[in-house]
């Protein structure tokens, strides 16, 4: 898969370079589970795999390092980090407060429109469990939360949610193949654009804050089965099993 072909498309009358292209796929391809935690890494592979030289994968990795999505072990090699349990704990407090806030003044601000395009993104949620697709159903959900954020005049405030939220991201696309079924998040949602219609701000931050904390019964019972994937993030760990597969 070359970086021109799987690319979002940039800004208009911006190209987005190289780097900024394959540090955007090996974002997605971490959170989405495609390169799992404790992956090793290979610049070469990685680079012939994109179509791309060494230096944007290079520079991606250090970027991707920084936000704690991969480490580098001295003498062993590059590795995609696993799931900080302490940082899914930090990001969840981050969301939670901010979407809780925006919701509080949803419930005085949001207009017809905005219980009308919730309503839309969570017949599309429907739509994607019916059909079975993970990845669609998990780009709805960012959508939904989008849109909350929206419709109390808080979406700027999405981008500080979504810059803390990486490890929280992949914690949450393994609940969605290994703990919780989809339908069980819908009617969570659901919920939640009921009690915002109905004006009912006590039952609206209630269902959402229940919605939001569902991760972590979700990430102990997959830690649990798969402890190997998780860290406790007090310090870089070496990786604790070898994976055959290298990118």
């Amino acid at each position: 898969m070359s970086v021109a072909g799987a690319s979002p498309q940039p800004p208009p009358g911006k190209k987005a370079s190289a780097r900024d292209q394959t540090l955007e796929i090996l974002r997605h391809e971490i959170i989405s589970l495609e390169l799992p935690p404790g992956a090793p890494l290979s610049e070469n592979l990685l680079a012939a795999k994109l179509g791309v030289s060494r230096t944007p994968v290079r520079e991606s990795l250090i970027l991707l390092r920084e936000e704690g999505l991969v480490q580098v072990f001295p003498q062993l090699g590059t590795f995609v980090s696993r799931v900080n349990a302490a940082e899914v704990a930090q990001a969840q407090f981050i969301r939670e407060a901010i979407e809780c806030a925006s919701l509080t003044d949803a419930v005085v601000v949001a207009g017809v429109a905005h219980i009308s395009a919730l309503r839309e993104v969570l017949e599309r949620q429907r739509d994607a469990d019916r059909r079975g697709d993970i990845e669609d159903f998990f780009g709805l959900d960012e959508t939904f939360h989008r849109e909350l954020l929206r419709s109390g005049g808080h979406e700027g405030a999405w981008a500080t949610v979504n810059s803390a939220k990486a490890h929280l991201d992949r914690a949450r696309r393994m609940s969605l193949v290994e703990a919780r079924p989809v339908a069980t998040l819908i009617e969570q949602h659901t919920r939640v654009v009921d009690a915002l219609e109905a004006r009912d701000a006590g039952a609206a931050t209630a269902a959402l804050r229940e919605h939001l904390r569902a991760v972590f019964d979700d990430v102990e019972r997959i830690r649990a089965a798969t402890p190997e994937l998780f860290s406790d993030g007090a310090a870089e760990e070496r990786p604790r099993r070898r994976v055959v597969q290298e990118w």
